[in-house]
Formats: structure tokens, sequence, C-alpha cells
């Protein structure tokens, strides 16, 4: 068993973190620290009623100084700070779920944690940046196509996400009133993920629409690449790619994204049509794009079988 702490474990991607861990074979509920400076001696219930009644823990203020894993899931530009106030165990691990260190580089010792990219270099890592929610769902669609050299025309991405995307703290534009029976586009061809999604992709022609949808989580990504493509082709190559990963299944048809919410999965389907390839991917913007994520890095860098705690149920009805 190992001792993981969660640091901002009272948000939307925290409160996922210890839901999975509280049940994890490796981890368990008495082996979770649930670190929250605003929720600090309250009930892990009080900012997730659905623990109510399943477990006694409280928040603390402050991180234990001596767990095997710390998992940060703190504001966007936060995890660096508290990393250079906190002194943490030589031996420790530690996964960030931020922003802060998806982007390689000579700075810092953080690899980039996408499983079905770099499984073996975060099976030795002790620093692990985990991908973006988007960044994980458009990756995962093109990852096979920009291997193979196929990604040479423009490449149009809509990608739409639900409000949990915008974290817990109330926006005028993840608030209720103006969200449901609402679409809207933001941060088109300049989103904070575009960076990360060439450092895998390569320098591809990627012009990127983020779209925010009327439901609180998932993320649905259709990309559309120009070309002469051979659907048997395609379909053999995501197969193939795929087949060793466990979260990721290529569908035959193209999927709906209820069939992954609460999953840790990636469901992609193609679609070859007038001189046209479609990618669709799904997955849930909090599990597959955040705390599931790091759940299987996790396992991967602890020497866990990948899929250990992640056996979920999606709600499809």
């Amino acid at each position: 068993m190992i001792r993981v702490a969660v640091i901002g474990a009272a948000g939307y991607t925290g409160g996922e973190m210890v839901r999975l861990l509280m049940r994890h074979p490796h981890v368990g509920a008495k082996s979770v620290v649930a670190v929250s400076a605003s929720h600090a001696e309250k009930l892990l219930s009080v900012a997730h009623p659905d623990l109510s009644g399943l477990t006694d823990l409280v928040f603390v203020e402050k991180a234990p100084t001596d767990a095997d894993l710390y998992v940060l899931c703190l504001g966007h530009g936060k995890s660096a700070q508290w990393l250079s106030e906190n002194d943490l165990p030589l031996r420790a691990k530690v996964i960030d779920v931020g922003h802060d260190f998806r982007i390689e580089s000579s700075a810092h010792t953080f690899i980039y944690g996408l499983p079905e990219v770099h499984r073996e270099r975060i099976r030795n890592a002790t620093r692990i940046a985990n991908p973006g929610c988007f960044a994980t769902a458009i990756q995962l669609a093109l990852i096979p196509l920009a291997e193979k050299g196929l990604l040479t025309a423009d490449v149009v991405v809509h990608a739409i996400t639900g409000s949990t995307g915008a974290g817990q703290q109330p926006t005028e534009t993840t608030h209720y009133s103006w969200r449901v029976n609402n679409v809207s586009t933001y941060k088109v061809f300049e989103h904070q993920h575009e960076p990360e999604i060439k450092q895998t992709l390569g320098d591809v022609p990627l012009h990127f629409v983020p779209l925010r949808g009327p439901f609180a989580r998932g993320i649905h990504v259709s990309a559309v690449i120009p070309g002469n493509w051979s659907s048997i082709d395609v379909k053999t190559l995501f197969r193939d790619r795929y087949a060793t990963h466990p979260f990721v299944v290529i569908c035959d048809e193209l999927p709906d994204m209820k069939r992954v919410i609460n999953t840790n999965m990636c469901h992609i389907g193609l679609l070859v049509r007038n001189n046209s390839l479609m990618v669709v991917s799904v997955i849930d913007n909090l599990l597959k794009g955040a705390a599931g994520q790091a759940i299987q890095n996790m396992n991967l860098a602890c020497g866990f079988d990948e899929a250990a705690g992640l056996d979920l149920k999606s709600s499809v009805f």
C-alpha cells in the first residue's frame, strides 16, 4: 500500500482523485490524505456530498511530509509555487494535474504523462505532468495519423466540453442560467492546450475551435482531415496503434459522449466520405482528462497494473 496526498482535494478533480484512491487496491481510504486549506477539519462530504456515509475522513490544512505520492490538483500556475514552498521526501513521486509543467523543458524534470505515448518513460518517472483534457482527447484522435506523417493537410478540430472543465469556482460562462440551452466558442485558434498537442503531434496545421456545451462533464472532439483515405486502412491503423492500450477503444460507429462519462475510457470512431476523414473521440474530462489519467500514471509509475482502480461504469441511461 502507498500513501497519497491530494493537494486541492476540495475541487472537482481533487474530489474525483479522492474517490478513486479510496477504492484503489494499492491505496485505500486509510492511505489517502485530502489537503485543502479552505476546508480544513471539515468532513470530505461537506465538499463532496456523494461521499456522505462512505467515509469519516476530514480535510487537513497542510500536506504530510511522509507521503509516497503527491497529486497536485491546483489552479493553473499554482503547482510550481506549491512545490517551491514545500519540502517533499526525496523518494516521493509527484503528479501535477495542472498546466504548469506540461511543456517539457530543461527548466524542470517533469515528463509529459500521456500513457498512450510515453508509457515506458512514465514507468521510470518521479515527476509527471498530467495532460490537459482537450489535449488528451485531441491527441488520441490524431496520434496514429501523425506518427505515420499523414497530417500534412489542414486539420480542423471542433471540441465541445462540459462546464466542469472550467473548475469549481462559478464564473459568468459556467453558471446554470447562462450555460443551459446554450453553446458558444472561446479561445478560438489560441487555446492553452495547443502547445502540448503540437509537442506530441509535431507542428501540424491544426485549427482548433473549442466550444462550451450545456452539460456538466465530458468532451466530444470531431476532427476533419481532407485527403484520399481508405476506410479499411484507417481503421486498421487505429486498431493496431491502440491494441495494447486498455483505455482506448476503436468503435465501428461514431461514438456519443455519454458512453464514456464516469470512466477512464476514450472511444474513437472514424468516417471516410467525400475525400475527407472525420475522427470522433469522446472522453470524460474529469477522468481520462484529469483524475482517471492521473491514476493511470500513478499505476505505471508505481509498478501497479495500469488499469488498477479504474474498472468504472458509464452512465449511459
